[in-house]
């Protein structure tokens, strides 16, 4: 029996109405709008408007519409009444970290909202004080007639607020002890692991669940596997979000990178007719192949129709002629020649035989991005003769242990000392860094004299990386793009500096491949910002002549792979590649334990890639293919 049903399926897999937009932006702007609507009719009927706010990365742009709607539409906040979910314990409302001070930059400042109508938990009370102040502050809530609306976000372990897994639904506004994967997912904001607080105080999961409109937004791949799990999931204490499926107002936006992991997305055959063109049928079958555990070849006419695909077998007759296929697209994406096989039939390879030598460009948005994400690759295309070039384009100063700079800092007195060196301006960046470093507080902005030395540091290990595979020294490129170097986890937007910086690369180098990152489930960042600009180059650069030849290529980082079904090429290693891509990794020694931004993956960079490249190919090997001892998978953009 065929199990697809008709439009509306996807309410059976969705306890939760679910909104899906194209990207954040454009969700934030929705969600802004129906916040804006609310005040506005708020201030007509003479009443105040009481709001649940957020903070963290996912709200930001709601708040900037919301500013951006104040300055130019006149929107008033001067009746709204606002309660903040939570705030780290112990917590100083000045400290760069605090919720109190993000709120004032990301919202209160550039608005109209009288100062004693927004209320925020207290991270500077005592111990003995804080079950008094919320109990205090959920009474304040009340008496104020309730939440009208609760903007929430949610945390990669399923948290709404700071209510950890684990908590009641009828849980109170409490101190609680954070979760592990959440203090790891902070940990670059306070310089590491470490530095984060143990506690916070958090709006309780009953005082949410009285609000009378609840919106969760989320954003990006990195989010995908939770939200998936707290829509379509049972209700459960360890997901905590997943209590909104019994809320009679609640709505869940996100984005579509962020939407992919749901069944409507996975199996979008299921909830509705589709195209099957090939990209469909490859995605339908894999997925089929995958989920019984079959090879390929080995699926049957019974497969097909038992699992909702009876429409694709009426369409393109017996399973057999599908697998082949299949099999046979999947086959094509192998190749052990990157850049093209010289003097070779390329009708069935990803990439062209022709010209036999190319120049290639390597984008990594962080100094040790190439070697991780597509290292086995990167030495195929110089051991088989092509002129590569990686492009740096930021510095990674960030990520660099204060423990790490002050090591080399101790050298450069050291090595100066010893050989007598009369070098004044190292001398004074020596005083300069040591003295900070000797005296940084927690989460304390580095000066530019410890960036530089920290830049340096990850310059190095770069140039390292580069000759450990056989890059000439002419063809690294270092672009420091600006919108990366404010030396905090918050960026700049991307400007015209950023973009012209690598558009002239392009434009230089005229490469026939670019790779770039596009890892989009990085939870900092940076990869999609990278990712933009080269985006916005090529798309400068689209009517050059030496673009008709220029085919681009995406690989994805440490965080995730690319589907199977997606994927264009695999570049299958040896155990000798795969052992030979971790010693380049190991270049970048400052990466290598208890680095900054590790998560909650306890694995560190090298082990992650290592594990993932095994994973793809057993993939293969799971679909009938050959067996490799790992591959690394890249998918084609079209400019």
């Amino acid at each position: 029996m065929d199990s697809r049903a008709n439009n509306n399926l996807h309410i059976n897999f969705e306890k939760i109405p679910t909104s899906i937009y194209p990207s954040a932006d454009s969700a934030s702007t929705s969600v802004a709008k129906e916040i804006a609507a609310l005040i506005r009719s708020k201030q007509k009927e003479g009443k105040k408007a009481i709001l649940g706010l957020a903070t963290g990365s996912s709200p930001k742009k709601v708040y900037a519409e919301l500013i951006r709607m104040h300055k130019e539409e006149g929107l008033s906040f001067k009746n709204v009444i606002s309660y903040n979910l939570d705030e780290y314990y112990p917590m100083q409302s000045t400290a760069p970290q605090s919720y109190h001070r993000f709120m004032k930059e990301n919202l209160f400042d550039h608005v109209d909202i009288p100062k004693n109508q927004y209320h925020l938990p207290d991270g500077t009370i005592s111990m003995d004080d804080v079950k008094s102040f919320c109990e205090s502050y959920e009474k304040k809530i009340t008496e104020a007639g309730g939440l009208d609306f609760q903007l929430l976000g949610i945390g990669r372990n399923g948290h709404i607020g700071f209510n950890e897994p684990g908590s009641h639904i009828d849980s109170p506004t409490r101190l609680i002890t954070l979760d592990f994967t959440t203090r790891s997912d902070a940990g670059l904001d306070f310089g590491g692991l470490a530095n984060v607080p143990r506690k916070a105080i958090t709006l309780g999961v009953k005082k949410i669940m009285q609000a009378k409109r609840i919106v969760l937004i989320a954003w990006g791949e990195h989010k995908s596997p939770i939200i998936r799990q707290a829509v379509e999931g049972p209700v459960v204490e360890y997901i905590p979000a997943s209590y909104l499926q019994g809320h009679p107002n609640a709505q869940i936006v996100m984005d579509e990178s962020c939407a992919a992991g749901l069944s409507r997305r996975k199996t979008p055959w299921l909830f509705d007719s589709v195209e099957w063109n090939k990209p469909m049928i490859k995605k339908a079958v894999t997925h089929l192949a995958l989920t019984l555990a079959k090879p390929i070849l080995m699926l049957t006419n019974e497969d097909y129709n038992e699992n909702g695909l009876s429409e694709l077998l009426a369409r393109y007759g017996q399973a057999y002629d599908i697998n082949i296929e299949v099999f046979n697209q999947l086959q094509h994406t192998i190749t052990g020649w990157p850049g093209g096989k010289p003097n070779a039939d390329d009708t069935s390879r990803p990439e062209r035989a022709v010209p036999a030598k190319k120049r290639v460009l390597i984008f990594s948005p962080h100094p040790d991005d190439d070697i991780i994400s597509m290292g086995g690759t990167f030495q195929r295309l110089v051991d088989q003769g092509h002129e590569v070039h990686v492009a740096y384009q930021t510095s990674g100063n960030i990520a660099v242990a204060d423990d790490e700079a002050l090591r080399f800092i101790e050298f450069m007195r050291d090595f100066n000392f010893k050989f007598s060196l009369k070098n004044e301006p190292v001398d004074k960046l020596y005083y300069e860094a040591n003295g900070f470093l000797q005296k940084k507080k927690t989460g304390e902005k580095d000066i530019d004299e410890v960036r530089a030395i920290k830049g340096l540091i990850r310059v190095s290990e770069a140039k390292n990386t580069c000759r450990f595979v056989g890059v000439q020294p002419d063809n690294i490129h270092f672009l420091n793009m600006p919108f990366y170097e404010t030396g905090v986890v918050q960026k700049k937007p991307l400007g015209e500096d950023d973009f012209s910086i690598v558009t002239e690369l392009i434009r230089k180098i005229k490469p026939h491949q670019v790779y770039a990152a596009g890892d989009l489930a990085d939870p900092h960042g940076t990869h999609k910002v990278c990712l933009d600009a080269v985006m916005e180059a090529l798309h400068r650069l689209k009517n050059e002549a030496f673009m008709k030849d220029c085919w681009t290529w995406l690989y994805k980082g440490a965080w995730a792979e690319w589907d199977i079904d997606l994927i264009e090429m695999a570049v299958p290693m040896s155990p000798d590649q795969v052992m030979r891509k971790r010693m380049g990794v190991f270049k970048h020694q400052s990466q290598k334990d208890g680095v900054v931004y590790q998560g909650n993956d306890a694995r560190e960079f090298w082990q992650r890639a290592e594990d993932r490249n095994k994973d793809t190919a057993q993939l293969y090997n799971k679909l009938g293919l050959a067996e490799y001892a790992a591959m690394e998978a890249f998918v084609r953009l079209k400019i």
